[in-house]
């Protein structure tokens, strides 16, 4: 199985980039754009100058809790700047999702509340609410954290849309907001204790 079907296997529809969208990034991005990959994983990730942003991260069944998510975040936690990435709340009918949270939260990463963020996926063509987890050396603000998710957003996701889907996704504004008041729970802080 090739990285790009590792992924498709893993993550819902609606959060999938299309294999010829990630080829691109991979090519005409190559300076931003990266994979990292073993036989066991697949990481792929946007590192600009203040930032990075995860996009994938997948680690086979048969080898997690060997501590290589661990290892693979620690690898981008040392180039010192602050990770982005994000996740779908917690849904009770796939314990994945659970299961990613507990990780993250054991990785230090924090719940960015006051920035909300949903978009249609052009695949299904739903809207889809996702959260926004950040871990951060020098404690940056969820206002900066908001910014550098603005230009991931326009510079990533939406980079060349209309020609690989024929349709463009919505613009950053509509996506992304930026509340100090936005009344949500915070999902890392509400997880029950790990059994």
């Amino acid at each position: 199985m090739n990285w790009y079907d590792k992924l498709k296997e893993y993550f819902p529809i609606e959060e999938m980039k299309s294999k010829e969208h990630m080829e691109m990034l991979l090519k005409e991005k190559a300076d931003v754009y990266h994979k990292d990959e073993s036989p066991k994983h697949v990481l792929m990730y946007a590192e600009f100058d203040t930032f990075i942003f995860i996009d994938y991260i997948w680690v086979s069944s048969t080898t997690r809790g060997q501590g290589i998510g661990h290892q693979l975040i620690e690898k981008l936690k040392a180039k010192n700047k602050p990770i982005i990435l994000e996740v779908e709340p917690v849904n009770y009918e796939d314990s994945d999702t659970e299961k990613r949270l507990h990780f993250y939260r054991r990785e230090s990463f924090t719940h960015a509340r006051s920035i909300g963020y949903s978009r249609r996926s052009l695949a299904t063509n739903e809207e889809t609410p996702m959260e926004i987890l950040y871990w951060s050396p020098a404690d940056d603000s969820e206002e900066m954290i908001y910014e550098q998710m603005r230009k991931m957003y326009e510079d990533i996701h939406t980079y060349k849309d209309e020609e690989i889907y024929g349709k463009a996704y919505q613009p950053s504004e509509e996506v992304l907001h930026y509340d100090k008041n936005r009344e949500t729970e915070d999902i890392l802080g509400n997880l029950e204790v790990e059994k």
